[in-house]
């Protein structure tokens, strides 16, 4: 069988070194060195070399880790292997043919936090396989050409450096941003102009037309069936890297004028000397993304502001002279409404298991932010935690028997305890009284094992 479960080695790297004749890694395997004139990498840009056996091994080895909905075909990842065994000699031919038809896509809409909603679309199992195979050839030619200062979906680059980075360009005088917010990207790409920067890298005619049908594919949203003549579908692992073909463009031309820049996917911010600067810059990115790549920039998401005034991949920045870096306020507002949902309006559920469902989500939370220098935001968080835990300790206890009798159990002295059970206030208000403060301490929620944000990032900080 072409395809196994063999282990392959995991940590990806990708060098990025000076030199044209560096071995360039994926996954610690030699992917390409560089020779005079095209290098193999740019040489091995074929069908060929997308089905080969190692470069299909890594692909399903991804595919698998990082599973994922089943697509229109309802096959799991889990399926998959069996499925290979039987089928993949006939997926082979065909590709191998030029004439693979990949299936339609299943269209997925996920709420976002403004009320809008961001459209996934996820491909067959086996569509992924093949659009991780096609990444895995392609990325070595395209990524030592991208922009040092693009960071989204790249080899040894995450938000962290984005936002270092910012930090840094605010702190050497540039204290104007313009704030760039694409509208729906990823709806409106369009496809002649993304072929057209595919064929400078690739000449293989049929890999060409194959990434050109996954743009083209089929949506379907329960019965309805939406044919697309523009717009790449976010959910499949071929997307990121496509995304960042497409703006390396802009990159490019911000780089031409000398601007200082970090760009996350889709998400831009530039960094000037001054508002006038900023709306003259602002005015010529749109026409130029308008008129090269035919993209609109969000008249009203964009702007150009103080950077403590907007937010950058959720964190912001103070106003001193030395920026330090902050959560922003609609960060931690989203964090709030999660919590509010495990906590709020369920006098069934025990505090333990309310505790067990926030632990993963406040220990991803406070691991991305680990960056702030601002803590007084996580002391208030730990606090309001609490007190919304307290106030689900208020409800289940229910009647003032129970109530007076859990807060005598936990320290607080009979006569007290009655007339805090009697006092006919609410819930919240009774959550953050004295008498809720001093029977369920800090230490109450420790023993139960409620994850402390600002111990946390402190660990993080050693």
């Amino acid at each position: 069988m072409l395809i196994d479960d063999a282990q392959t080695q995991q940590a990806a790297a990708m060098n990025r070194g000076s030199e044209q004749n560096s071995p360039v890694l994926i996954d610690g395997v030699e992917i390409n060195t560089a020779a005079s004139g095209r290098t193999k990498a740019e040489m091995s840009l074929t069908m060929d070399a997308v089905i080969s056996r190692e470069n299909l091994m890594l692909a399903y080895q991804r595919v698998v880790e990082n599973k994922g909905a089943a697509g229109v075909d309802n096959l799991s990842v889990l399926e998959l292997k069996p499925w290979l065994k039987q089928h993949w000699p006939s997926v082979k031919s065909t590709l191998i043919a030029g004439s693979y038809l990949p299936r339609a896509i299943r269209k997925v809409d996920i709420p976002k936090p403004n009320g809008d909603v961001r459209t996934l679309g996820i491909p067959t199992v086996v569509d992924r396989l093949i659009q991780q195979a096609i990444a895995q050839t392609l990325t070595p030619s395209v990524e030592p050409t991208f922009s040092n200062s693009s960071y989204g979906f790249r080899p040894n680059r995450n938000a962290w450096q984005a936002v270092r980075q910012a930090q840094q360009f605010i702190q050497i005088g540039k204290r104007w941003v313009v704030d760039m917010d694409l509208e729906k990207f990823f709806d409106r790409v369009d496809h002649d102009i993304l072929m057209s920067r595919l064929a400078r890298t690739i000449k293989d005619e049929r890999l060409l037309k194959l990434i050109r049908r996954y743009l083209e594919a089929e949506m379907v949203d329960g019965k309805e069936v939406i044919k697309r003549d523009k717009g790449m579908p976010q959910g499949g692992p071929l997307s990121p890297l496509l995304s960042n073909i497409l703006l390396d463009e802009l990159d490019k031309e911000l780089e031409r004028r000398g601007h200082s820049f970090c760009r996350y996917a889709d998400d831009c911010n530039i960094y000037v000397s001054s508002q006038k600067a900023g709306e003259h810059l602002l005015k010529d990115l749109s026409e130029f993304l308008r008129t090269t790549l035919k993209l609109q920039v969000n008249a009203q998401k964009s702007a150009v502001a103080r950077p403590w005034e907007r937010k950058f991949l959720g964190y912001s920045f103070t106003r001193h002279k030395v920026a330090r870096l902050k959560i922003a306020p609609s960060s931690v507002a989203r964090l709030k409404d999660k919590i509010r949902s495990l906590t709020t309006g369920n006098g069934s559920k025990s505090v333990a298991k309310a505790i067990s469902e926030l632990t993963p989500v406040l220990r991803g939370w406070i691991s991305y932010f680990r960056l702030t220098e601002v803590k007084s935001v996580l002391e208030e968080l730990d606090g309001w935690i609490r007190r919304k835990l307290r106030c689900l300790y208020w409800r289940q206890w229910k009647r003032p028997f129970s109530r007076a009798k859990q807060l005598t159990k936990a320290g607080l002295e009979e006569v007290r305890a009655w007339a805090s059970a009697c006092n006919q206030r609410g819930a919240w208000w009774n959550s953050g009284a004295s008498h809720m403060n001093q029977a369920l301490k800090k230490s109450w929620f420790d023993r139960l094992g409620l994850v402390a944000l600002l111990e946390c990032h402190r660990q993080f900080q050693c």
